[in-house]
């Protein structure tokens, strides 16, 4: 079954658990969610409390500007950097709250248009997109993201006592209002929500308000309805938005970039299907117990001003333990707002309605101020007894048993999928159900053959206590039931641990033939925290810089997306702006991000505290400091922003720097630009990335038609690759060598599309010496602090800023580039920066001498053009195929084989990201002079010394 719309010559398809193009090969997509940003206005991390009611109130602020900033170019930049790392597919979260924050109906199409813009971007850089309706425990307003301010209140929620009746966990309340200390806030306690009573009612009611709250009528509809409906109706304004520029403005986004939509993100079943609300399930579940956990029955007593005594859990090195118990006291303060009696405090009205909302509730079904499952009979509030201690296990009305994926989020799924479809009629359906669960079968006449299965990976134990264990467990074996006692999921060793990750992504994998057809899978968030063990990363001064375990456990998780599973990923998560080690992704806690500008090594040098054997600056031929995120322009000191980016800087106010323009007639950009990044790719792919090494990894991205990559393995250590392809071996159908074969394999003739394997070779593991003995990130034994020191006595450097150079932020063009009149040609100014980013793109794609690599394959050609391998192997080999040249594989199949490693091994990475490389007579050639003609950066006409310039 098809959608029976036209097909665009750039689309893929989703079949034999692949993406297919329309040339028959199987493409393989990973990349990042862009971005974790999204889930707040710009400027609005979750631990900030200041105006943070008062503004929702008001209707909330505009999302524009999230998640890249196109207006001062630095979007090229983090694009060009994704696409470096060989990234080819976004996941592109958008909330519902940003789309319809101010009231009902009222949509924000300069947001709309705003995403439109960032959309066209990505496709510049050859981005596919899906779009993530992106949820986390209901709203940002009750502890996670996703809906607006106002569906708290149509639910009839006071959200003002969500933290002091547990309610929910908000990170800029914890642990009080009154006593707010955000930066006390458990990891990731914020996933307890979904066991708290804020989200079970909310999630309950928008799954299934018809079947469990059938007195919550609003505007002459059911909750669920109202909800759903708005739900779905903004997320079909964006999508008919996209549509009419598509349309309108030729901007061809639908199938080219766009390849599909994601449903809900963590559809939580709230208290549908449980057992009894007096007990919290014995067995460890997809709900986190961290801190207070609270029944259901006591969340009920509690949301009604009642105090409880809840136990207390923590999750530590072997799972969650029970601590003890607790007393939550809300004295007196309900979660369920009262009516405004005077019309004093703006709120609803005795008779229902809401003068800035605009509903009408239907007050004598629904009168406010109750709980409303109190009202449908399920406790009583004077007992504070449970009445109906299994009511949403069973269909009120019929009695039977209920399932949450069939019974309620199939059907909202399918309304969902229907609107999004009329605006993109190809669009790919991506599904996902809760964590961990099962999917549902979905009819084909609703799916039409373009559907992929999603869900989220992580590394649950690594996760919550931030920390790489010696000893893991196969989660999600527990979860669904596979040992008979927990003991017998604990996994001991670095070795067993790989191998029981990798088996748990194939269960995932397989499970996507319970939807229909064989779909593809496509983890949509799987990743780990950098903020492990207290943050030493950041701060201790033997860790600083070191990413060892980070890298271990991301590495660990990837990997098992390779050997036989090979499939589609998108990490969580890239944030281009407001990451720091402070404050980490500026949302609860969390620190996912691949990349951050705390990281830079520039800044990393300026906060100091990098060891003894830190260097401060770079060698003399490359010594151009790279200031990209300081936001600095002319001379003074840095402060760090909202998330605490450069706090460091802050601290120590005798580090100033301000960089004196320098004057370059010898280069080709304009107002003094330096071409060092164009030159240095090395520097660009890692400077203030995060265990790059993890997560930059060489993969097939496309597969000949008729070929199935069918296992990759990466040795990070060797840096050594090996993928094997299975081809058809019914009929001899060899691909044409083109002129420029070579006995040794090497393939000099253009890479055909047909019978022609692209591989990504990533820089990181795979640069030359030469790229790596240029690069600003080569660590030089002659430069370190203490030796600076001794030999100046000085502890602090001042420089001026060169003109436009790096790309912060928000950069501000020099005085004396005005123009006579005093107006700044803005234009040209923010073009730059772009036409630069994509110019270091282009020149890593178009050189042939980056890599220095071994190649053997088994049969076939290849060339190396940028950071891509081209492969030209038969798309089928006979069964008289000599015997090197195959692999049995399945009946009627064979096997070619691509090995490919670094000439010289690994390369050395030292704490920090700076890199060893082999010695030369570099320096000292650089000391005694150039050649003619060989232009100086402007640092060294700075400084003409013979030690390069150091920065304190």
């Amino acid at each position: 079954m098809s959608t029976d719309s036209p097909i665009h010559k750039d689309a893929l398809h989703t079949a034999e658990f692949s993406f297919i193009d329309n040339q028959g090969r199987r493409i393989h997509l990973r990349g990042v969610n862009l971005s974790g940003s999204s889930k707040a206005p710009l400027d609005q991390p979750s631990h900030v409390l200041k105006d943070f009611w008062e503004t929702a109130e008001r209707g909330g602020e505009s999302f524009v500007g999230q998640p890249l900033n196109l207006d001062d170019g630095s979007a090229d930049e983090h694009l060009a950097r994704l696409r470096g790392w060989g990234f080819n597919l976004l996941r592109f979260p958008v909330t519902w709250e940003a789309l319809e924050r101010a009231g009902p109906k009222k949509y924000d199409y300069d947001f709309m248009d705003y995403t439109i813009r960032v959309l066209c971007k990505c496709k510049e850089y050859g981005f596919r997109v899906y779009l993530d309706p992106h949820q986390d425990t209901w709203s940002r307003f009750s502890g996670g993201s996703g809906a607006p301010f106002w569906t708290l209140a149509a639910c009839g929620i006071n959200p003002y006592n969500l933290s002091s009746t547990h309610a929910a966990l908000l990170h800029s309340e914890w642990p009080l209002p009154h006593n707010a200390d955000p930066a006390s806030f458990p990891a990731m306690i914020w996933g307890t929500n979904y066991g708290r009573l804020l989200s079970q009612t909310l999630f309950t009611l928008f799954f299934a308000g018809r079947a469990f709250a059938p007195n919550c009528i609003i505007d002459n509809m059911n909750i669920q309805d109202y909800l759903q409906s708005h739900y779905i109706a903004a997320f079909g304004q964006l999508a008919d938005r996209i549509r009419q520029a598509d349309e309108g403005q030729g901007l061809d986004l639908r199938d080219a970039c766009i390849i599909g939509w994601d449903s809900l993100n963590e559809p939580a079943e709230g208290l549908i299907e449980w057992d009894d609300l007096n007990k919290n399930p014995t067995q460890q579940g997809t709900t986190l117990k961290k801190g207070t956990h609270p029944t259901p029955a006591q969340s009920l007593r509690l949301g009604m001003g009642h105090p409880q005594t809840v136990e207390t859990w923590d999750f530590g090195m072997f799972g969650p333990k029970r601590t003890g118990t607790a007393t939550i006291d809300p004295k007196g303060r309900k979660i369920w707002a009262e009516p405004d009696l005077d019309g004093s405090q703006g709120g609803e009205s005795p008779d229902g309605s809401h003068p800035r909302w605009g509903w009408k509730r239907h007050v004598d079904k629904w009168p406010l101020g109750r709980c409303i499952w109190a009202l449908h009979g399920v406790w009583d509030i004077e007992s504070g007894y449970i009445l109906r201690p299994d009511y949403f296990k069973y269909h009120p009305s019929t009695g039977i048993e209920v399932d949450f994926m069939t019974d309620f989020w199939l059907p909202h799924f399918t309304a969902y999928n229907e609107r999004i479809r009329s605006a993109h009629p190809n669009s790919i359906s991506f599904i996902q159900p809760p964590v961990f669960a099962l999917p549902p079968a979905v009819g084909e006449q609703i799916l039409k053959g373009r559907c992929a299965y999603t869900g989220h990976y992580y590394d649950g134990l690594t996760l919550i206590t931030k920390h790489w264990n010696w000893f893991n467990a196969d989660s999600l074996g527990v979860l669904r039931g596979k040992y008979k006692s927990p003991i017998q999921a604990v996994k001991i060793g670095e070795n067993a641990i790989r191998k029981s990750i990798m088996e748990q992504i194939s269960v995932l994998k397989s499970d996507a033939e319970l939807i229909s057809a064989p779909y593809v899978k496509a983890l949509c968030e799987i990743g780990t925290p950098f903020d492990m063990d207290l943050k030493r990363s950041y701060y201790s001064p033997k860790y600083k810089g070191d990413y060892t375990n980070q890298e271990k456990a991301l590495d660990a998780s990837l990997n098992a997306c390779d050997g036989w599973n090979n499939v589609n990923y998108t990490i969580w998560t890239y944030l281009a702006r407001g990451q720091g080690h402070m404050w980490g992704d500026g949302w609860n806690g969390e620190d996912l991000s691949l990349w951050s500008e705390d990281d830079l090594r520039m800044v990393n040098e300026m906060i100091g505290d990098g060891g003894e054997d830190s260097p401060v600056l770079f060698t003399p031929s490359a010594s151009t400091p790279t200031l990209l995120g300081l936001g600095l322009s002319g001379s003074g000191s840095a402060t760090g922003n909202a998330n605490g980016t450069a706090q460091g800087l802050a601290r120590k106010p005798s580090v100033t720097f301000s960089l004196k323009a320098v004057d370059d007639e010898e280069s080709s950009e304009p107002n003094g630009f330096v071409k060092e990044d164009d030159e240095d790719p090395y520097d660009f792919l890692t400077n203030g990335a995060r265990a790059v090494r993890a997560f930059c990894r060489p993969r097939p991205v496309k597969v000949a038609r008729g070929g199935e990559a069918v296992d990759t393995r990466f040795d990070i250590a060797k840096a050594e690759f090996r993928c094997v392809v299975r081809v058809s071996g019914n009929e001899r159908d060899e691909v044409e060598m083109r002129e420029g074969e070579t006995e040794s394999g090497e393939w000099d003739g253009e890479a055909g599309e047909m019978g022609v394997t692209e591989i990504y070779l990533p820089l990181v593991h795979f640069a030359s010496d030469g790229v790596l003995e240029g690069s600003k990130a080569r660590w030089d034994p002659d430069l370190n602090v203490r030796e600076r020191i001794q030999r100046t006595g000085e502890s602090r450097v001042e420089m001026e800023t060169p003109k436009m150079y790096g790309l912060p932020r928000g950069f501000v063009p020099d005085s004396d580039n005005d123009n006579e009149n005093g107006d700044s040609d803005d234009s040209s100014e923010q073009q730059r920066p772009a036409t630069r980013r994509r110019r270091i793109l282009e020149s890593i794609e178009g050189k042939l001498d980056l890599l220095d690599v071994e190649v053997n394959v088994s049969c076939g050609r290849w060339k190396i053009r940028g950071q891509t391998l081209y492969w030209s192997h038969p798309r089928s080999l006979s069964s008289s195929a000599p015997p090197q040249n195959r692999t049995e594989g399945r009946t009627g199949e064979r096997e070619v084989t691509i090995e490919v490693k670094r000439r010289g091994g690994a390369i050395k990475m030292r704490r920090g990201g700076w890199v060893e490389v082999k010695s030369s007579n570099r320096r000292q050639h650089l000391v005694k002079g150039r050649g003619k003609g060989e232009r100086k950066s402007w640092c060294e006409r700075l400084c003409e010394c013979d030690f390069g310039c150091v920065v304190m």
